[in-house]
Formats: C-alpha cells, sequence, structure tokens
C-alpha cells in the first residue's frame, strides 16, 4: 500500500487519525478536532458514531477523512449489532471503520465467526474497514492468526490497539507488516506521545497514526527544529 514517503524529514501529520474517544467528548470538541484536521492536513478525524454526522458536515468538501468505531472498545458486542452500527455509521457520513474484532471467538478457535463478523461489515458497507487486533492481549500465534483472518476478509488496514490496554509497539508493526507483506494497511494507535516515537513507527511500517496528541506531537516537532537551529 502506497504511504507518504518515509526518511529523516517525515511530515507525520498526513498519517495521522485525529482521534476524539474521550467518553465525555462533546460537539464543541468534535467541532476543535475537525478544524484541527483540515488546518494540519490529517489523514482523518476518528470520532464516536454519536458524532459522525457532526463530522461529516464541518469537513464536507474537505480533505480529512470521518472515520468511527465499532464495537469499540471490547469488541464483544454481537455481529449484527456491529453490522447494523457501521451501516448507520456510513448512513451518518462516515468514510472509515474501526472495528474491534471479537477476541472471544479469536481465543475460543470460533474463527469462522471472527472471519464472518469482519467480512460482512466490509461487504456491506463497502467503506474501508480497520480491525482493532488488540495486540497486547494476543500471543503471537492469535496475533498471526487474527490479521490472516481480518487480511482475508478484506480489510484495509489492521490496528494494533485501542489504547485501553496497551499502546502500539515498533516490535507489532514490524509483525504486521512482515504478514501482510505491505498488501494492506497498518495502523499504529495507542499511547503514542512523542513525535520520535510517531516516526519509529512509520519507519517501521505503520501507515497510519492513531492518536489524540496529534497537535502536540507536530509542536514537539517544530520545538526540536527551532532548538537546533539556535
Amino acid at each position: 500500500m502506497a504511504s507518504p514517503v518515509a526518511g529523516p524529514e517525515i511530515d507525520i501529520a498526513p498519517f495521522i487519525d485525529h482521534a476524539l474517544l474521550n467518553p465525555a467528548a462533546t460537539a464543541a470538541m468534535v467541532e476543535k478536532w475537525c478544524e484541527e484536521a483540515d488546518r494540519f492536513h490529517f489523514a482523518a478525524v476518528c470520532v464516536y458514531p454519536a458524532y459522525v454526522r457532526v463530522a461529516a458536515n464541518l469537513l464536507h468538501g474537505k480533505k480529512p477523512k470521518v472515520c468511527t468505531v465499532i464495537g469499540f472498545p471490547t469488541g464483544a458486542t454481537t455481529a449484527g449489532t456491529k453490522l447494523y452500527e457501521a451501516q448507520e455509521a456510513v448512513e451518518n457520513g462516515a468514510a472509515e471503520l474501526d472495528v474491534a474484532l471479537n477476541l472471544g471467538f479469536l481465543k475460543a478457535g470460533k474463527t469462522r465467526e471472527a472471519h464472518r463478523e469482519i467480512a460482512e461489515i466490509c461487504q456491506e458497507t463497502g467503506k474501508p474497514v480497520k480491525a482493532i487486533l488488540e495486540m497486547a492481549l494476543l500471543t503471537e500465534p492469535e496475533k498471526r492468526l487474527a490479521a490472516e483472518i481480518c487480511a482475508d476478509a478484506g480489510v484495509a488496514f489492521l490496528k494494533t490497539s485501542t489504547g485501553w490496554h496497551g499502546g502500539a509497539t515498533v516490535e507489532d508493526v514490524r509483525l504486521l507488516k512482515e504478514i501482510t507483506k505491505g498488501q494492506i494497511g497498518i495502523k499504529a494507535s495507542g499511547g503514542i506521545r512523542t513525535h520520535e516515537q510517531a516516526l519509529e513507527l512509520i519507519i517501521a511500517g505503520a501507515t497510519r497514526l492513531g492518536t489524540s496528541r496529534s497537535v502536540g506531537l507536530l509542536r514537539q516537532r517544530e520545538s526540536a527544529g527551532a532548538a537546533a537551529e539556535r
């Protein structure tokens, strides 16, 4: 999958899904996040389903996409509930869907059920799906199995985590890149606190970064650049 050029002077902004997944988020906060996404040229704004229509109206005709989360954060709602939630989100203007995988299916060996759930959302919505694997809760064989199931189901991205049970690691991004051989995107998400960490994840193979600290990461780069010029 094509991505912005990686190198010492990577501009991380086009990689960023500007996330607002605070349960206490308000419409005013959504407006702020959308304005920032447009101003800083982020790839997308990621909001809860309740705010998809608000974000879609604010970003109409602008470059950042509207992303939302489905079955978030546990992935343990029913397949029918997830499908309905995904379809409603698309009707409200969502362009991308971050779908939490049912880890109980995976750990119980119910691979057919796990595959069917994700595949139905991919097929019925026709939108890019980012499958959330929650890597910190999986063994390496389970990580490989989850990635293979989701890739076969037709997802556009594999997402490392929700951020609720640990965050993205360079090792996990490298593993996903090895498994997918660059055929689908990789979204590193959770715990990205520094510009340097963001760069390391991109260099490892991440094609998207999910973070609520987006503007702060850019300002860290500006501060480092100003210090270097002194």
